[in-house]
């Protein structure tokens, strides 16, 4: 097979060239920026193109598929000339389906907890030996590449992303996977960019529950309240498989849970990891995995790349870093940090990045988001907000919003000189952000702060 990617340096799009490189497949590429790992990544597998830029010279009629990427436009030169050609397009989700369409597909869907949810059930999978495809979102410790592909696995791990397909296909991603079990974690509206309304987003979600195979198995959260009425809405059409958060107890190690008479000690916490643990399980005992088993081997699971990930510790100092940004992901967030170290002073750092995150219109969703937190620090930067096209927002409307005592801070400087004010015994510093608050390097200030307590 012989196949070319347009705007292959994409974080998706160069993980899913690597694994058809992996799997044999005749990979070319082209993109007008790569930036690392990617270009690392592809001049590692021996894809990486030789040259910046279009070129409509790698197009030609022996191509078997064109696979588009989300960072090229309509009227890519390359994309023209595919279609020219009549080569068969493929957006990332409609390709990965072709390779899965003969595969029992595991679609994991929801604002928040995808990755989280995905990893859990890849780690337990691994543990047992279980042959499995996946394609997870984020880079995770110990994998080289977020996509596998084989010919002889029998099952497809897929984290259904809601956004866009490509610039030709405005559907959403997960619309494409049509799960024979699949799981939705809750609806939190998010990319307003994309849907305006709440009642469109959570249309989406409906949407991905239609789409799941004739009596396949659907997985939801109860505590959910948009994601609850769907799992009653399909529960003539479709094995409807109820979740909700465990019995467990916080230990200085993590936490153990309770489960049918029994007690595992995970070195997991927070009351959202557990909730995302118990459909994680589910997803597993529909694949022929058992509650026991699966706990067991879960046991060893220490978290999902940049979700409450261990930065730095020392004595009674912890730092941890978070990809949270969306309010229900804030709350979730400080509320599980606050419960684990309930005698600490927990101080938070959330960055407004996102495109959601950022509009005016947006922030009260904010409201009571951060109030677990004993600080709360909000940061944004007027030059994001203006590089979005945005309407300008003011550190006042930032804070009115989020409510409390959050202090609202718009230099990286300024979060600096905070952070380095403050007393880190018998404390937790957790920064949450999509992106890094404008260039701070965590590793180099947790040695930084660990070196003066």
């Amino acid at each position: 097979m012989k196949v070319h990617f347009i705007a292959v340096g994409g974080s998706a799009m160069h993980n899913l060239a690597i694994a058809l490189s992996r799997k044999g497949f005749e990979v070319t590429g082209s993109d007008d920026e790569i930036f690392e790992p990617s270009r690392t990544r592809l001049e590692k597998q021996g894809i990486l193109p030789q040259s910046i830029g279009w070129n409509p010279t790698l197009i030609h009629a022996d191509l078997d598929a064109v696979i588009l990427g989300m960072h090229a436009r309509e009227d890519n030169p390359e994309l023209l000339k595919a279609k020219e050609l009549n080569i068969p397009i493929y957006s990332y989700p409609e390709y990965l389906y072709e390779q899965s369409k003969n595969k029992v597909r595991v679609v994991i869907g929801g604002s928040h907890g995808k990755t989280t949810i995905t990893s859990m059930l890849l780690h337990v999978i691994n543990a047992l030996g279980i042959s499995a495809d996946y394609m997870v979102g984020a880079q995770l410790e110990g994998y080289d590449c977020m996509v596998k592909l084989t010919d002889d696995a029998p099952i497809m791990i897929l984290e259904g992303d809601e956004y866009l397909s490509s610039p030709i296909d405005r559907r959403p991603k997960f619309h494409l996977y049509r799960p024979n079990i699949a799981i939705l974690s809750g609806i939190a509206w998010d990319h307003i960019n994309v849907f305006p309304t709440f009642e469109n987003y959570v249309e989406q979600f409906e949407q991905f529950c239609n789409l799941i195979e004739p009596d396949g198995t659907f997985v939801f959260n109860t505590e959910d309240e948009e994601v609850a009425k769907l799992g009653q809405q399909f529960s003539t059409k479709l094995k409807t498989v109820p979740y909700a958060t465990p019995v467990y107890e916080v230990t200085e190690t993590g936490t153990l849970l309770h489960f049918e008479n029994k007690k595992y000690a995970l070195k997991i916490f927070g009351a959202h990891n557990l909730q995302n643990l118990m459909g994680a399980m589910r997803l597993g005992e529909a694949i022929g995995i058992s509650p026991d088993d699966f706990f067991t081997a879960v046991q060893t699971f220490t978290g999902a790349g940049k979700r409450l990930q261990l930065v730095a510790e020392k004595d009674n100092f912890t730092f941890y870093k978070d990809f949270a940004h969306s309010p229900s992901k804030l709350k979730a967030t400080t509320k599980a940090v606050k419960e684990q170290f309930n005698q600490r002073k927990v101080i938070a750092c959330m960055e407004l990045h996102t495109f959601s995150s950022l509009k005016k219109e947006f922030l009260p969703h904010y409201q009571h988001a951060m109030d677990h937190a004993d600080i709360a620090v909000v940061y944004f930067s007027h030059e994001v907000v203006q590089h979005k096209k945005l309407e300008p927002i003011t550190a006042k409307q930032v804070q009115e919003a989020f409510g409390g005592n959050v202090l609202v801070m718009t230099e990286t400087a300024e979060v600096l000189d905070f952070i380095r004010s403050q007393d880190w015994h018998n404390a937790v510093l957790l920064m949450m952000s999509s992106g890094n608050f404008d260039g701070i390097d965590y590793d180099q200030l947790g040695v930084e702060i660990s070196q003066t307590i």
